[in-house]
């Protein structure tokens, strides 16, 4: 049901520990890379750690399909008990790290709670989880939801890591000690292989059910490519896309052990969105994704997205219909330029996105609040 790193025996041993609040299991991308990726560099500087996340694996795994409401319910009946079984023993540890919130529905109570039994927390968030957005599969708990909660979680925080400038932002109309730490990829396990097949171009696209509904903006430019360029292939791993001409689509399930495999199968990535409020508080995870392993991307001209792509060098922007299927078309046709795209978009993340540049920023916010506390 929880990810417990470390042991409760290597954590007496260890004078500084902290107990990391997640929403997902590892399966859930949002916490494997702003939270799992750091623990090493926290074992090797001595910090003993546990991280607990809400939902269970078996929940995570039907969390965003419609129905399942009596499972959903219990997953959060026992998420909602671990998180109290975790305040009984909140002497343990020195501090608690929250990533986007401790429960998912009511307001900031268990944040509270750890507030006033004097914990310093960190808070962490990747998205604008201010503005209260959901999933259609689970819209019947919008009632339920207080995305006001957040201003309280900030203001009770003893140091908050925002994803991006529009959320660091926000966070500091409630905190003072806000840091901006991008979420990074780590480069010794992302990274390009040659590939052994020239006949044919994918365009891939990597994510989740609850992003994939920005596929269906590009149906049109997919039908227009796929007649001009017999030997392309269109690949969505992790949502589902239906066209004309199915009979060159792959839609796969995303897997955890499959993950980097399916990416090196990409010739070009594509990171469509929509231009809103909530876009901007996106943090590009898919294109620092393709860039990390030399693959070029077609991103849409939204948010951070522009600090992370500079257009016609390590990788395309794209604001409209035209411009998706005429930057789209010149990668297909020219695989000289993938390569020196896809080229220059690793040497950006490893420079600024990489998690070799960001993590000791990540431990040393971990190592000064714990010495505060």
């Amino acid at each position: 049901m929880r990810i417990s790193i470390n042991t409760w025996k290597e954590q007496a041993v260890n004078k500084m520990r902290i107990l990391f609040w997640v929403p997902y299991p590892k399966e859930g991308a949002s916490n494997r890379y702003r939270v799992e990726q750091y623990l090493p560099y926290l074992e090797a500087a001595g910090i003993g750690y546990c991280v607990h996340s809400f939902w269970a694996r078996s929940a995570y795994k039907i969390l965003y399909e419609n129905g399942h409401y009596f499972r959903k319910s219990a997953a959060l009946f026992w998420g909602t008990l671990l998180r109290l079984l975790d305040i009984l023993f909140i002497n343990r540890y020195n501090a608690v790290f929250i990533h986007r919130e401790a429960h998912p529905v009511g307001g900031a109570v268990l944040e509270t709670i750890i507030f006033f039994l004097k914990k310093p927390i960190i808070f962490d968030f990747d998205d604008a989880i201010f503005l209260g957005a959901s999933s259609s599969a689970n819209s019947s708990l919008d009632r339920f939801k207080k995305p006001e909660k957040i201003k309280k979680i900030l203001k009770i925080s003893s140091q908050v890591i925002a994803g991006n400038r529009y959320l660091a932002d926000f966070a500091l109309n409630y905190n003072s000690s806000v840091t901006i730490i991008p979420t990074c990829i780590d480069t010794d396990k992302f990274y390009p292989m040659p590939k052994a097949r020239q006949d044919e171009v994918i365009i891939g696209w990597m994510g989740s059910l609850t992003t994939a509904h920005y596929l269906e903006g590009l149906k049109e430019v997919f039908e227009t490519l796929l007649n001009r360029f017999p030997n392309l292939r269109i690949k969505i791993v992790g949502g589902k896309l239906s066209l004309g001409d199915d009979r060159r689509l792959i839609n796969k399930n995303w897997c955890f052990e499959e993950e980097i495999a399916d990416l090196r199968s990409f010739d070009i990535g594509i990171m469509p969105i929509s231009d809103n409020k909530w876009a901007q508080g996106k943090c590009g995870l898919k294109a620092i994704l393709y860039m990390s392993m030399g693959i070029p991307c077609v991103c849409s001209d939204v948010g951070v997205i522009k600090e992370i792509v500079k257009d016609g060098v390590n990788g395309f922007l794209a604001k409209s219909k035209e411009e998706w299927l005429a930057k789209l078309s010149f990668l297909i046709n020219d695989p000289q330029a993938r390569k020196s795209m896809g080229l220059a978009g690793k040497l950006t993340v490893q420079e600024k996105y990489s998690l070799q540049v960001n993590a000791p920023i990540v431990l040393g916010i971990i190592k000064k609040v714990i010495g505060q506390a």
